[in-house]
C-alpha cells in the first residue's frame, strides 16, 4: 500500500531546520510544498531540536553590550584562516562562505528576530584558535546562544509550517524514506521510495524499517535536506582522511541513527557532484551519556579553559591545544598518538563554573527559557545537569589525592597506563606558575586573557588557582572520547542551492540544503568551523533553496 502521482510544485526531503526553511519558504512563495521524512512526526525539527543554539553573528547588539568591537572584514579574516581553502572545488564553498558572512553581519539577526528569536545577553566565545592572526579561530566571541536552545530556533519554522498546513499549502509524509529520484529526459521531476512501518518512538530514538509499501510524487522542484553522515560510524570510518590519522575504532555518536548519509548517496545518483567528503568535524570532549536516547549517544563537553588536558600516555597537550581552542587541530593531535581517547584533570571549583554540556536536554534553563534558573546557576557549586554526570557518568572520577586519582583512571582505562608521580609533578609545576602575575605556561596565560572579557570573567572561566588546593576539591578526572558530529562536505551547490554535476551546470530540478550541501557550496567551512554556523547554515542554505526552487518553476 502506497501514496501515488500525487502532485506538488515543491517536494522537499528532510524534516529538520534546513527543510522546515525551505518547505516555508516555497509556500510563503504561493507553491504547494510535500515534506517527507523517514522517521515519525516526533523529530519535527531534526537535530537542531537537540543542539545548543549557538547562532555566528558579527558586529551585534549582544556583543556591542559586552564590549566586543567586531566587523565584516575581522570575520572574513577569521573565516579564511580557519577554512583553509585549498582546492580547485572549494569555489562554491568560497562564495557561500562570503555570502554567508555578509549575511551574519547584515539581516540575519533581523530576520531571525523577525521570527521570534532572541538571544542570551552574554556572546561565548568559541574555538579561539591561537595560532596567529592569520591561523585558525575566532578573533572575538561571537558565538550567539538562542534564548529557548534548539528547539527555540525550530519553533518559528514548526508554528510556520503548521499554519501552512492549516492552509493546504504543506503537508507532510511521514515514515516515507527516499529510495530514489526520479529523472525524466536528465531533469529530476520527484520521489520514489518505501513506506516505512508506523513507529511511536520518542523523539531521537532509533526507529525500524520494515516496509509496508511505497510512494512515487511527481514535482518540478526537490530540495535534498537530508542531513550529513554523523549518525552511520561506517560511513565516518570510510569518508575518514589521512592526514587526521587511522580512523577510530570506536566512537561514541553525537547525532540520532538517522543521520545515515543516505540522502547523499541518493543525490549523487542523480547527478549531483560531491565534494569534500574527508572534512569533517568531530568532537575531542566527548562523554557517554549516562541517559542515552539513541544508540552510542554521546554529549561534547563545553569547556572552559583551566582544565590540564592529557593525551591517553599522560603527556599534557601541546600549546595552544587548551580546552575550546582548536577542534581540528586537537582531533589531529591526539589521532597521532595511536590512541582515541584523552583526559581532563581539573576540580570540583573549575567544572562547576566551566563546564556546560552540548545539547537542549542538557541545558533545561536555557531551553525552558527560566529566567530564575539561569540565575541560580551562579549560586550553585555545579549545575544539575553537570552534577548527573559527576554522579552517573562513566567517564568521570573523583578523588582527593593524585594518587587515588591516577589509580581510578588506570582502573578505567588500564592501557597504556598513567605514572601518577609524573602527573602529581605536573600539577605542582603547573600550580607554582599561578597567583605571581607573571610566569611562562602558556594556558595560564590564555586564561587571563580570556578573563579580561567580561563574558568569560562573569559565567565561563574560574579565577586562576591551584588545581591542587584542597579547597578547591576533590580532584576531577574526565575521559574524553572522539564524538562524531558534522558532514563538513557535501553536494556541490550555487548560490541559488541548486545541485551542481560533474560539468559544473545544475542538475535541473534538484535542489540543495543544509548539511547535504555543507551547509552551502558542498563544504562553506572548509576544514574547520568556528562554531555557531551549523544551525546559521541551515537558515542561509534552506532559505536560498526554498526561494530558488520556488522561483524557478
Amino acid at each position: 500500500m502506497g501514496s501515488h502521482l500525487a502532485q506538488f510544485d515543491v517536494i522537499v526531503v528532510g524534516a529538520g531546520l534546513a527543510g522546515l526553511v525551505a518547505a516555508t519558504e516555497a509556500a510563503g512563495a504561493g507553491r504547494s510544498v510535500l515534506v517527507i521524512d523517514q522517521e515519525p512526526a516526533t523529530n519535527l525539527g531534526g537535530q537542531a531540536h537537540w543542539s545548543f543554539g549557538g547562532i555566528f553573528l558579527v558586529d551585534s547588539p549582544e556583543q556591542r553590550r559586552m564590549k566586543v568591537r567586531d566587523s565584516i572584514e575581522l570575520a572574513l579574516q577569521d573565516w579564511e584562516g580557519t577554512a583553509g581553502f585549498d582546492r580547485p572545488e572549494d569555489h562554491w564553498p568560497r562564495e557561500w562562505a562570503k555570502a554567508y558572512v555578509h549575511w551574519a553581519a547584515g539581516d540575519k539577526r533581523a530576520w531571525l528576530h523577525g521570527h521570534g528569536v532572541r538571544f542570551f545577553p552574554v556572546v561565548g566565545w568559541a574555538e579561539r584558535g591561537g595560532r596567529g592572526a592569520s591561523g585558525p579561530g575566532n578573533s572575538v566571541p561571537r558565538f550567539h546562544i538562542t534564548w529557548g536552545t534548539g528547539p527555540g530556533i525550530t519553533a518559528p519554522f514548526i508554528a510556520k509550517a503548521r499554519a501552512a498546513v492549516d492552509e493546504g499549502r504543506i503537508r507532510f509524509a511521514w515514515r516515507h524514506r527516499l529510495d530514489e529520484l526520479v529523472i525524466t529526459d536528465g531533469t529530476v521531476t520527484g520521489v520514489r521510495g518505501t513506506v516505512l512501518e508506523p513507529s511511536a518512538a520518542a523523539r531521537g530514538v532509533a526507529t525500524g524499517r520494515g516496509s509496508v509499501g511505497d510512494f512515487e510524487f511527481p514535482a518540478p522542484a526537490v530540495v535534498l535536506a537530508t542531513g550529513g553522515i554523523g549518525g552511520n560510524p561506517e560511513k565516518v570510518r570510510a569518508a575518514w582522511p589521512k592526514r587526521l590519522g587511522a580512523a577510530p575504532a570506536t566512537m561514541i555518536s553525537g547525532v540520532p541513527a538517522y543521520v545515515d548519509g543516505r540522502g547523499l548517496d541518493i543525490g549523487a545518483a542523480a547527478g549531483g557532484r560531491l565534494i569534500n567528503g574527508d572534512r569533517m568535524w568531530h568532537y575531542t570532549e566527548g562523554i557517554g551519556n549516562w541517559n542515552p536516547v539513541w544508540p552510542a549517544h554521546g554529549i561534547r563537553i563545553l569547556p572552559g579553559p583551566s582544565s590540564l588536558w592529557l593525551d591517553a600516555t599522560g603527556n599534557r597537550l601541546p600549546d595552544p591545544l587548551w580546552p575550546g581552542f582548536d577542534t581540528l587541530g586537537t582531533l589531529e593531535h591526539l589521532m597521532a598518538t595511536g590512541h582515541e581517547h584523552s583526559w581532563f584533570i581539573l576540580n570540583r571549583r573549575i567544572i562547576g563554573k566551566e563546564f556546560a554540556l552540548s545539547g537542549s536536554e542538557q541545558n533545561p534553563d536555557l531551553t525552558g527559557k527560566d529566567v530564575r534558573a539561569v540565575l541560580a546557576r551562579a549560586r550553585v557549586d555545579v549545575p544539575g545537569p553537570v552534577r548527573a554526570f559527576l554522579e552517573h557518568g562513566e567517564d568521570f572520577i573523583q578523588a582527593n589525592t593524585v594518587t587515588s586519582l591516577v589509580g581510578q583512571m588506570n582502573r578505567l582505562v588500564p592501557e597504556p597506563g598513567l605514572d601518577a608521580a609524573a602527573i602529581e609533578r605536573m600539577l605542582v609545576e603547573r600550580d607554582r606558575e599561578v597567583g605571581n602575575g607573571f610566569g611562562k605556561d602558556g594556558q595560564l596565560a590564555a586564561i587571563a586573557s580570556a578573563r579580561r572579557y567580561l563574558g568569560d570573567k562573569l559565567i565561563r572561566t574560574v579565577k586562576p588557582h591551584r588545581i591542587l588546593d584542597p579547597g578547591a576539591g576533590p580532584l576531577i578526572a574526565v575521559r574524553l572520547r572522539i564524538l562524531t558530529r558534522k558532514s563538513l562536505g557535501g553536494l556541490e551547490t550555487d548560490l541559488f542551492s541548486r545541485v551542481l554535476g560533474a560539468e559544473g551546470g545544475p542538475v535541473p530540478g534538484l535542489y540543495a540544503a543544509g548539511e547535504a550541501a555543507g551547509f552551502g557550496g558542498g563544504g562553506m567551512h572548509g576544514y574547520r568551523a568556528l562554531e555557531g554556523t551549523f544551525l546559521g547554515g541551515c537558515l542561509f542554505s534552506g532559505r536560498a533553496a526554498g526561494r530558488a526552487a520556488a522561483a524557478g518553476i
